[in-house]
């Protein structure tokens, strides 16, 4: 047997400050959003775009994703909620999915773009560093759930699960794939490419870091989601993996329609330099 090299125990879903129950799920979102809009607003300030613009699109994107993220899980997950209406907005306990998140966050910068006259792609790109950024700190709250873990392991690294959060017929087992660290360090991976890009690219078209964030990210998605356990499901079909193709297939498309064909991506707005970098 392999040594023992890390074993993760969840110390529980919150915490209390006097009368007040803390939810580490809440906080790390949080956490996620205000991290988020500095990086976007210092990555915007090094493009000559107004700083400002991104502190109003982050409220846009909230407003949009957490409500679309949990609406996502809620539809896939529909008869355990039909019966509790009140539990569909508990996010606190966990249950939202990221891909709802972006699909509702994309549509509200789309409009915001739009209402704004400025390039989505420009927004887009600003944003992808902090997206995966925040995707990456998000997913130690399914950690602290006890929840989204990978299939039985006994690797040298290994995650506890609590009797009453194990899946049924498994719950003698008590380790399992972390699944929630491996979607982490490989977020932490796409974002240290992203920032990379940004800075070290040279002319880099408009749309590029936001479809390597979809190319990038899908990928790693896809191979984790193989080992967990609670997917959501369409018939026989993984949705985040069925998903994951989808975005690896689109910003494939994209990047070869930027460099191959040498041609700018549709936009809201004309982009009278298509090549250059993002300007106020």
């Amino acid at each position: 047997m392999l040594p023992l090299l890390a074993e993760f125990t969840s110390p529980g879903i919150g915490f209390q400050i006097g009368p007040l129950s803390i939810r580490w799920y809440g906080v790390l979102i949080a956490s996620a959003v205000l991290i988020g809009v500095n990086l976007s607003q210092y990555l915007a300030s090094r493009r000559q775009v107004n700083p400002e613009l991104l502190s109003d699109l982050a409220i846009w994107l909230v407003l949009a994703a957490i409500p679309s993220a949990r609406l996502y899980y809620v539809i896939f997950q529909w008869r355990d909620y039909v019966g509790n209406p009140a539990s569909m907005i508990a996010i606190w306990q966990g249950g939202i999915a990221i891909h709802g998140a972006i699909l509702g966050g994309a549509i509200a910068a789309l409009i915001f773009a739009r209402v704004k006259k400025i390039s989505f792609w420009q927004l887009a790109d600003l944003v992808a560093p902090s997206l995966i950024l925040g995707q990456a700190i998000g997913r130690w709250g399914n950690f602290f759930n006890s929840e989204a873990f990978g299939s039985p392991t006994d690797l040298p690294w290994k995650l506890f699960i609590p009797l009453d959060r194990r899946p049924p017929g498994l719950e003698n087992v008590a380790y399992y794939h972390p699944t929630f660290l491996y979607e982490s360090l490989w977020n932490l991976g796409v974002f240290a490419l992203l920032m990379f890009l940004f800075f070290k690219g040279s002319r880099l078209k408009v749309g590029t870091l936001f479809l390597t964030y979809m190319v990038a990210y899908s990928s790693g998605r896809f191979w984790i989601e193989g080992l967990r356990t609670d997917s959501l499901m369409l018939g026989f079909l993984r949705m985040a993996q069925v998903v994951s193709l989808t975005g690896i297939a689109i910003g494939a498309i994209g990047l070869f329609w930027l460099y191959g064909m040498k041609r700018s991506l549709p936009d809201v707005v004309d982009d009278p330099n298509p090549d250059s970098q993002p300007t106020r």
